[in-house]
């Protein structure tokens, strides 16, 4: 069995999703796709396990070789990535089945844990597969996947935010797809390794720079990277609300883990960054991308909208360490991957349980509610502190490392606006906790005694991410220690 691990991973939620359909009862459907994700953390774990004691794992479906046959290759970055997404689903679904009941009406219920299965399906591919055509492929359905599962959000406002994704998404798919035609044109093969073989012999090819033009605008359209992230503050806003905790812990960041796939182990990083200078298209973007979305989340009274943007300016950070193309800075980015997702999972989910009780997140709604729901709004001003970057939480190391791979490289410029982006995000965050806890509720209907708590089924979930974040923040040897293997393994 533990052969078949890296089809497995794929094949389980793939064949579970069409079952969602045909079951009659939610709460069986809810049943099963809980019961698919634990089973896909699981087999992330002794993935990964397996990685660290054995190396990399080559996986040839229908028994054909590569490059002649598809392969799924599983190495350090990949079983991170998978870690991420499969644990990110479980605690989603653990906590989904009273939010979901109450947002998604109850014949959509089995169409809705169809679309997550899929989608899940889609972004465990991603990182499994080690074919560049498969990583198209399983990039679709976990994009049409997630379109449909937007467009669900009770607000009509969903509709018109799925299909900007749509669009969008599109586009970026598009050029991902011609630049794995270029690659293929040139070369013959789709193989990842086959090509990261061939690619630094025909470094002078005009093709190859077209390939490399399309592939970074496709991927930083998918991935949210400013000025192309105009999708992601609606889609996050007006989606069900576990949808967001979902998408905004795993899909930016299976993105990321494209970037990382492409532009260091396709393309060996003296090509990327000598050669085509994507670090002079990243470090400014990145910059932009922090300064810009934090000083606009501040201005938001929608909350998921405001944690959206705070989400573009997270990323900016992330693609700031790819940007000065040194080991420190990727291994700083990849622990940002890691806690990011951490706590803006917990922060969204935090949402869906105020959504749950009050049915809105506007700013003005959330006076009082610090007495109301005590155990929600410390959780939300825990992980803020996080999102902040204090000390003891993993958004200090996360930022720490890349201020230091940043001071490290001479790029003074970017410390500053690490730091500066994260005085920033004190001002958003104060704004929650401000209403939260010193204000009088206007509303005296939404603040009545019938106001209580979220559900343990809902709390137990969101504490536990929020001791993640203490735990990551005081011990950093997973984080760093398997994002480190994983990057030197793909830098020269």
């Amino acid at each position: 069995m533990l052969d078949h691990l890296p089809a497995l991973q794929v094949i389980i939620p793939l064949i579970s999703a069409p079952v969602c359909m045909l079951v009659t009862r939610a709460s069986w459907a809810w049943l099963l796709a809980t019961a698919v994700s634990i089973a896909s953390f699981v087999m992330a774990l002794l993935l990964a396990r397996e990685v660290s004691v054995h190396g990399v794992l080559s996986y040839h479906l229908g028994g054909w070789v590569p490059p002649l046959g598809i392969e799924y290759r599983i190495d350090h970055l990949s079983a991170y990535v998978l870690i991420i997404v499969s644990a990110t689903a479980s605690i989603t679904m653990l906590a989904a089945r009273k939010s979901i009941e109450q947002e998604v009406s109850r014949e959509k219920s089995g169409l809705f844990y169809s679309a997550y299965l899929l989608c899940l399906t889609g972004l465990l591919g991603i990182a499994a597969t080690g074919d560049a055509f498969n990583i198209f492929v399983f990039l679709e359905i976990s994009s049409l996947s997630s379109y449909a599962l937007i467009a669900m959000g009770r607000d009509r406002r969903a509709l018109t935010s799925a299909y900007q994704y749509l669009i969008m998404g599109t586009i970026g798919a598009t050029f991902i797809l011609i630049g794995v035609g270029l690659l293929y044109m040139l070369t013959g093969t789709l193989n990842i390794l086959d090509l990261q073989q061939k690619i630094p012999g025909i470094t002078g090819s005009r093709t190859l720079h077209a390939a490399f033009a399309f592939l970074t605008a496709g991927i930083s359209l998918k991935l949210a990277l400013f000025p192309l992230h105009l999708w992601l503050p609606n889609a996050y806003a007006y989606a069900p609300s576990m949808i967001t905790v979902f998408l905004s812990a795993t899909a930016t960041k299976v993105s990321l883990y494209l970037l990382f796939r492409f532009f260091f182990g396709l393309f060996p990083p003296e090509v990327s960054f000598e050669s085509f200078h994507l670090g002079r298209i990243l470090l400014p973007l990145s910059i932009v991308a922090i300064l810009t979305a934090s000083f606009v989340a501040i201005f938001q009274d929608n909350i998921k909208r405001m944690l959206a943007y705070s989400s573009v300016a997270q990323i900016g950070y992330m693609t700031l360490g790819i940007s000065l193309a040194s080991k420190e800075g990727s291994i700083a980015s990849m622990v940002y991957l890691l806690n990011h997702a951490l706590i803006k999972g917990g922060l969204f989910l935090a949402m869906a349980c105020i959504v749950f009780r009050i049915n809105s997140v506007q700013l003005e709604d959330f006076a009082g509610l610090g007495r109301r729901m005590p155990w929600t709004m410390a959780a939300i001003v825990l992980l803020g502190l996080g999102l902040i970057g204090v000390p003891l939480t993993a958004g200090f190391i996360s930022k720490w490392y890349v201020l230091s791979a940043a001071i490290e490289q001479g790029h003074w410029l970017g410390a500053v606006v690490v730091v500066g982006g994260s005085l920033l995000a004190i001002l958003y965050i104060w704004k929650i906790i401000e209403q939260a806890y010193f204000r009088t509720p206007v509303k005296v209907a939404l603040h009545t005694s019938a106001i209580r708590e979220a559900p343990l089924a809902m709390l137990i979930p969101l504490w536990v991410l929020v001791a993640g974040n203490f735990y990551l923040g005081l011990n950093t040897s997973f984080s760093y220690n398997f994002a480190s293997t994983a990057i030197h393994a793909i830098f020269p």
